[in-house]
């Protein structure tokens, strides 16, 4: 049987806006992260979520928190829905890691997929925890719908394979703050199967009522 995922990417965050990497650094929502959340979580008001997932750190829970509510669910947290974690390059812009880091911030760009930074997480691993939850949660939830709040990063991994994308292959999809993407998805094994990507009228309507 077919689970809907809504993979939602959390509010924005300063760090966000910065261009700052994050990654397993527990960075809060900003003003425009918390009104997204509220956004989204309005607009999920008439789905029939049956569960909401969401990785620990702050910003996807303090996103995920209203969703849960509006739906009425219990959140429930989990740690393999977190960012991949970047060791030395987390707290540091990318203009910032190529002057310190330079022989590393080439390898990152690279995209090879066994290799982590220091103190950080391979693309590999990442790849791995990520599949566990998703797993997890569709063989709990067949033939429902489940928000799962996590990262950008999460984004890229189920974009890539529900498109069987290889890791190294340009990213030409966007990862949008507060964004719903719908994945149609089935296990074990897991297969996705995108049914909208980077959806965020919710958002649009809310600027477009702002500047009237």
């Amino acid at each position: 049987m077919t689970t809907t995922l809504l993979l939602i990417r959390h509010g924005e965050t300063a760090w966000n806006a910065e261009h700052r990497i994050q990654g397993s650094l527990d960075v809060p929502l900003s003003a425009t992260g918390i009104r997204q959340a509220a956004l989204l979580a309005e607009r999920l008001r008439d789905e029939p979520v049956a569960a909401v997932y969401s990785s620990d750190l702050a910003r996807a829970a303090l996103t995920a928190e209203p969703v849960a509510e509006q739906v009425g669910c219990e959140l429930k947290l989990d740690t393999r829905l977190r960012e991949r974690s970047f060791g030395i390059f987390e707290g540091l812009t990318l203009d910032e890691i190529a002057a310190r880091h330079t022989a590393d911030f080439h390898r990152w760009r690279a995209r090879e997929f066994d290799w982590a930074m220091e103190g950080g997480e391979s693309a590999s691993q990442l790849l791995t925890r990520l599949t566990d939850a998703l797993t997890q949660i569709v063989v709990a939830h067949p033939a429902q719908t489940v928000a799962v709040v996590a990262h950008g990063g999460v984004l890229d991994v189920v974009y890539r394979q529900a498109r069987t994308l290889a890791w190294d292959a340009p990213r030409r999809h966007q990862m949008l703050n507060a964004s719903i993407n719908r994945v149609l998805a089935e296990a074990p094994p897991l297969a996705l199967r995108i049914e909208r990507w980077g959806d965020v009228e919710h958002l649009e309507q809310a600027r477009d009522e702002s500047l009237t």
